[in-house]
């Protein structure tokens, strides 16, 4: 056995791990929220709860993944954007019970780990946590030689909110008329990916690089267009007292199989075909793969990436709201007494 075998020659260098923490540590304190009691490094994170804004505060926590998008990363070697869609896809699930973000923490598992790559994917974290109002308070970075490729990487993220419990979005009061209104995504987010790269990358063997005239840059500049984050357009109609009675993330599953989970027994959303305009990504793709229209709505977010259930009298001036600070909305149909879940018009 070689004299100088060493925990860094069998694949895991403690040295790069600990400049990692050295580079990333300025931005993660910029996330840091008057809560947060401990600085980065310890064992555990300190989150003092402030009592005195929620009367019966009830703690909403999710967790989430990036899925395959992160091929699309490896492949174009770009990784300061990853980060958001991990944040968006943390807090946009909790912001649904309408939790207001917390705290976010991260694992980052990598064959090798390379500082500045990964301060580049907590780059991103970041700036999601920043656009979500919540606190990068801690992590955990695995460097697992022989586990993944040494340019590959996974990640997986927790976001814990709060919300008074009197407030807690449930969907228990969604009733017969009122509106469902739709916020438009910013594209693909996070979901569909394995069904992507088959259309693009096996079967019409494109590149990364490859300009495409319907997007106005590179398919890979597309492909890893960030997921939204919506906490904003939350708080500006919580803010301007609309009555949010329900609210869905649509990601894996689509419409169909995200909505339906924010109804009570008895209500079906009637969702009108047409009532929104989708992105170019998923007319290439519908056409590109010949893909069914069943199919696409059961993979893809299509175009709508959240959805608020408000009472039929405030349907119009929450989306005049929502256009005039950035979020594109419509109204995309509205709920009737039934069972079917979800029926297209």
């Amino acid at each position: 056995m070689p004299e100088d075998l060493t925990y860094k020659s069998a694949g895991v260098d403690i040295d790069e791990g600990e400049r990692f923490v050295r580079l990333i540590s300025p931005m993660v304190k910029e996330t840091f929220r008057k809560e947060v009691l401990t600085g980065l490094g310890q064992f555990g994170a300190l989150f003092e709860l402030d009592t005195g804004k929620y009367k019966r505060p009830v703690l909403i926590s999710g967790t989430d993944g990036v899925g395959t998008k992160l091929k699309i990363a490896f492949m174009c070697d770009r990784h300061d954007t990853i980060g958001i869609d991990l944040v968006a896809m943390c807090v946009n699930d909790i912001l649904t019970s309408g939790a207001e973000p917390l705290f976010f923490l991260d694992y980052l598992a990598t064959g090798r780990l390379m500082a500045e790559k990964a301060s580049e994917i907590v780059g991103g974290i970041v700036r999601g946590c920043k656009e979500s109002g919540c606190s990068l308070i801690g992590g955990e970075t695995a460097e697992m030689p022989g586990f993944y490729r040494e340019d590959e990487y996974d990640l997986s993220g927790f976001a814990v909110g709060v919300a008074e419990r009197e407030k807690v979005v449930n969907g228990s009061t969604v009733s017969h008329g009122d509106i469902i209104v739709g916020i438009s995504s910013s594209g693909l987010h996070s979901n569909g990916y394995s069904l992507v790269r088959k259309v693009f990358f096996d079967l019409k063997a494109l590149r990364p690089d490859t300009f495409m005239e319907e997007f106005g840059r590179t398919l890979g500049e597309e492909l890893l267009e960030p997921t939204r984050i919506y906490v904003t357009a939350f708080n500006l109609l919580k803010d301007a007292g609309h009555n949010i009675k329900a609210m869905a993330h649509i990601t894996g599953g689509g419409i169909p199989g995200n909505l339906p989970r924010a109804l009570p027994e008895g209500m079906e959303a009637v969702i009108r075909t047409g009532s929104w305009p989708e992105q170019p990504v998923f007319q290439v793709i519908r056409k590109t793969g010949n893909i069914s229209e069943e199919e696409m709505k059961k993979a893809f977010n299509l175009g709508i990436g959240y959805i608020i259930i408000l009472p039929p009298d405030q349907g119009d001036r929450a989306v005049s709201l929502l256009k005039s600070s950035g979020y594109e909305s419509f109204i995309i149909g509205e709920i009737q007494k039934g069972s079917a879940g979800i029926r297209y018009v």
